[in-house]
């Protein structure tokens, strides 16, 4: 009978394992920068399933989704607003995307507005996409309204509708969590409940972005998993989770190797990014 009900879980939600264009910056062979196009073939080529990307340019949009298409590849935005005018434009130019956009991902650039303007903001900005028709995600991310950890337990208390792009390195950094409280734990716990996509990155409490193989990737990779096994709980069947590897280059990334050799770092622990996601997803079930 368990058997029987892993199955039904592991057949009714899918695991949408995205690359961060973001990442792709400089990568390449034989000392040259891959194009769009062999980029966008290499990322498919390796086994994911998804972009997570900015929308292009209007002379490039229809070239992007037909390269989207060729390669049944799933494409979330990011999106920079700093106030309810710029996040309705935004949506204006999805929708000109024509239902291409799986969610949008947003860092809202409003780093020191807080309580109920914050609240309203976020309420208003989720009211417009439902509205448009496309998620919208708020990332956990320094300098933007959710640069707090207090702060977006707060919003996430009092709005039942706050979903999150859920990227803890920011918060280990910002705290210099080298190890986790008790404390620590209960507020992060507590955004995990609005788990609606996940940044794949990992913070060891001084630099934002370290090798995947640190050891602080166990409370990472069980932060992951958790947040997935609380999205399922309430995923509509046939939904698609997006994990985002977004492994940033320098200088986010930590510089001190060649250039060549951190570029060659970078899509490799991609890979070993991905398929952690991967172990958290079964380990989620």
């Amino acid at each position: 009978m368990e058997l029987n009900t892993k199955m039904s879980i592991r057949t009714k939600h899918h695991l949408d394992v995205q690359m961060a264009w973001w990442t792709m910056q400089g990568l390449g062979e034989n000392g040259k920068e891959w194009d769009d196009a062999s980029k966008i073939a290499a990322i498919h080529n390796a086994g994911f399933t998804g972009i997570c990307g900015f929308l292009p340019e209007e002379e490039k949009a229809q070239w992007w989704q037909q390269a989207l298409s060729d390669h049944q590849l799933h494409f979330s935005v990011n999106a920079y607003p700093s106030s309810l005018d710029d996040f309705k434009g935004f949506l204006e130019k999805v929708h000109a995307y024509e239902g291409k956009v799986s969610f949008i991902n947003a860092q809202v650039m409003t780093p020191f507005l807080v309580g109920d303007q914050a609240g309203e903001l976020l309420q208003s900005m989720h009211d417009a996409a439902d509205e448009a028709g496309v998620p919208v995600y708020i990332e956990t991310h320094r300098g933007t309204i959710t640069q707090d950890l207090l702060r977006t337990v707060s919003y996430v208390n009092c709005h039942n509708n706050l979903e999150l792009t859920i990227d803890f390195s920011h918060y280990v950094l910002a705290g210099e969590m080298k190890t986790i409280s008790a404390e620590a734990e209960t507020l992060l716990q507590v955004l995990l409940n609005r788990t609606a996509s996940i940044h794949g990155r990992i913070s060891n409490g001084e630099q934002i972005q370290v090798d995947v193989s640190h050891p602080n990737n166990d409370d990472f990779l069980r932060w992951w998993t958790e947040g997935m096994r609380k999205w399922r709980r309430t995923a509509t069947e046939g939904s698609y989770f997006p994990f985002v590897c977004e492994l940033g280059p320098p200088p986010y990334a930590l510089i001190g190797q060649s250039e060549e050799e951190e570029k060659a770092q970078r899509w490799e622990q991609s890979l070993v990014m991905a398929s952690l996601a991967r172990q958290a997803w079964e380990k989620s079930i």
